[in-house]
């Protein structure tokens, strides 16, 4: 699959199930379906989809206030991997949050996730803080990613 096989949407209620289940798949402390449904109404959220046809195979979701967002989570499909989503995602995501005047995006990624420090380095981000202990589940410290451009 490359990146034109598949389109990049906002979310929207219809798309809140799949999500929720890559959520629960994919992460140990996943977010509940009503937590991310609540991001549907949220004023300051951003949450896009990946989708194959119909089905939800990749998510970004983030939060702005004033012109500054962070990225709260960003999941593929294990069977859709490695074939430029997640980066695809971002560059949606950060193209978005340009839109809305925002500059900036912050993310909290693990120590040790090596496959996702890696693209988020080549989609611009470098390393600004460490948080201890941010992850449980295992228990874990947190590299604080950030990139920045022009309005």
């Amino acid at each position: 699959m490359k990146p034109s096989e598949f389109a990049i949407v906002p979310m929207e209620a219809v798309h809140v199930e799949a999500v929720a289940a890559l959520e629960a798949e994919t992460f140990s402390a996943p977010w509940s379906d009503v937590s991310i449904a609540g991001e549907l109404t949220n004023p300051l959220s951003l949450w896009l989809v990946a989708l194959d046809g119909e089905a939800v195979v990749g998510y970004v979701g983030s939060q702005a206030v004033l012109d500054e967002a962070d990225m709260m989570n960003l999941a593929v499909k294990p069977s859709h991997r490695r074939r430029g989503i997640a980066g695809a995602l971002v560059e949606a995501l950060t193209q978005a949050l340009r839109m809305r005047e925002v500059h900036s995006l912050t993310l909290e990624v693990r120590a040790t996730n090596e496959g996702a420090i890696a693209l988020y380095r080549a989609c611009g981000f470098s390393q600004v803080g460490r948080r201890p202990r941010y992850y449980t589940k295992p228990t874990e410290d947190a590299l604080i990613l950030r990139k920045e451009w022009k309005l």
